[in-house]
């Protein structure tokens, strides 16, 4: 469709990923007429779910659960792996303790105790699942045994998430308009009744009888980067999509909704230090560099400026891309031994990469560029010394294999760098998100300043403030994402007068 002019609708939802549409689909599920607005080219679409690899975390007390969501496992799989439990109270605790204990213990609960459910009710949407063997397991005994909660990811990764739902919007009757940006809120003292856009470069209104927010924050405007962030962050490159300005965070403020959350934090990884500005879909997240507990990583000074081991990568990575920009030149380089080499994750070996080797140290501190050689070497003699080579090294479990005297312990996976040929590759920072955003209630709904609800008005997903503080749980953003649009479209299709949610 080419124009919305006149255009009326039950629920309007602003983005196009993975909460958008599960917004989408509950508010049609449940009796709404539902169009969505998509601020890319349809090639673009998704937000930067498109650019996840689509791992998904979620409550699952053993196999029998499982089963409800991935539910094409061979017997060969089953008899293979060891696929554990994670519990609601095991998901809640990882939010609470990554977060340090600040994020709203009301949202969490509700993440955490839903998180089943709408994986299932994903799934009856014909979102198909399917175990992380290439990045979340390891093959002990012969047997694969899965690690730090992180189970499933999408089939076709983030991509493959996005065009599963929208394939399923398509079939219930939800209408998309692409290159639809929208630019404000109509609202008065009755609440939220729509937007104004400019769609394919022509202002248009939609009038709505509810509308969801579910865009995404401000990771790709440098200026609020840099604004809430802070100086250096418009030095960052951006993980994800080129259309994440915070729109729909500034069209909420303006009407008077209350920012909340962590506004100075951010998702941030380590990423190829030559990566582009903005993710690359042909490359996805490729960019990124995560076997770095296996490494010890080096900053210009020739330094170690972080403990690699501190916990499982799920647990770590989220918060080592700020660590990494706060370094000389916001760049580092991740050294591996040849012990380790064979448990790089696949991104190690995309075309794009920024990598040396070398047979031995010195012929690679030759080739780290921009790092010291000299103190790069005297911090691997160091770093050796210091390894206890008395404690077993297990990639699965956190195996207290650290190091004893350094001023920067490695508390777990520690091995000497002695064994060539070697190999190091060049990070920098990579934002994927920002933790800042709009409060909402456990119903999704916005809420004012004065923290009452603005009637008609709901958000999900990454532009949410309240969840994440200072780090996150990997595969936690879509899960939030599921969640809380299934409930946004839930709660706006009950507003719209379309359905009687029983209690």
């Amino acid at each position: 469709m080419e124009t919305a002019i006149g255009l009326q609708t039950d629920v309007l939802v602003v983005g196009a990923g993975n909460a958008a549409m599960c917004a989408a689909l509950a508010a049609r599920e449940n009796g709404a007429d539902v169009i969505v607005l998509e601020r890319a080219p349809q090639k673009e679409r998704g937000g930067n779910s498109t650019f996840t690899a689509g791992a998904i975390r979620f409550a699952y007390n053993g196999l029998d659960d499982l089963l409800k969501v991935v539910t094409d496992l061979t017997e060969e799989e089953i008899a293979s792996t060891d696929f554990g439990t994670y519990t609601e109270e095991q998901f809640f605790e990882d939010m609470c303790r990554v977060t340090q204990y600040r994020g709203n213990p009301e949202l969490i609960e509700i993440l955490t105790s839903k998180s089943l459910e709408t994986m299932i009710w994903m799934r009856s949407k014909k979102v198909r699942f399917t175990p992380i063997y290439g990045r979340q397991a390891f093959k002990i005994d012969g047997k694969f045994k899965f690690w730090g909660g992180l189970t499933v990811e999408a089939v076709g990764g983030g991509p493959g998430l996005v065009q599963q739902l929208h394939d399923a919007a398509e079939r219930e009757g939800v209408r998309v308009f692409y290159e639809a940006q929208a630019t404000k809120l109509l609202h008065d003292d009755d609440g939220v009744h729509g937007v104004r856009l400019k769609l394919k470069g022509r202002t248009a209104e939609i009038r709505a009888k509810a509308v969801v927010l579910a865009c995404g924050g401000f990771q790709s405007n440098v200026e609020m980067r840099t604004r809430y962030l802070g100086p250096g962050w418009e030095l960052a490159k951006v993980r994800g999509t080129r259309f994440n300005t915070g729109d729909g965070i500034r069209m909420a403020l303006e009407i008077g909704a209350s920012p909340y959350g962590h506004w100075s934090g951010c998702h941030a990884v380590g990423w190829d230090m030559n990566a582009p500005e903005f993710g690359d879909l042909a490359v996805g997240d490729g960019f990124q560099k995560h076997s770095y507990p296996f490494s010890i990583m080096v900053n210009a000074k020739g330094q170690r400026f972080l403990d690699e081991g501190a916990d499982f990568r799920n647990y770590t990575y989220a918060k080592y891309g700020r660590e990494i920009l706060m370094q000389p030149g916001q760049f580092a380089w991740q050294i591996f031994d040849s012990k380790v080499t064979h448990l790089l994750r696949d991104e190690y070996r995309i075309k794009q990469v920024t990598k040396v080797k070398a047979n031995t140290l010195e012929e690679l501190a030759a080739k780290l560029e921009g790092v010291n050689p000299e103190a790069f070497l005297k911090t691997v003699r160091e770093y050796n010394a210091a390894v206890r080579t008395d404690i077993p090294f297990n990639p699965n479990s956190k195996d207290g294999r650290c190091t004893e005297g350094l001023s920067i312990p490695k508390s777990n996976w520690a091995n000497t760098i002695d064994q060539g040929p070697f190999e190091a590759y060049a990070v920098t920072c990579g934002i994927t998100f920002t933790f800042g955003g709009l409060r909402i209630n456990t119903k999704a709904e916005v809420q004012d300043t004065s923290l009452a609800t603005i009637p008609g008005l709901y958000a999900a997903g990454e532009l949410v403030g309240g969840l994440f503080y200072f780090n996150y749980p990997g595969g936690t953003g879509l899960m939030n994402g599921a969640v809380f649009g299934k409930i946004a479209g839930e709660q706006a299709a009950v507003h719209a007068g379309k359905h009687v949610l029983e209690n």
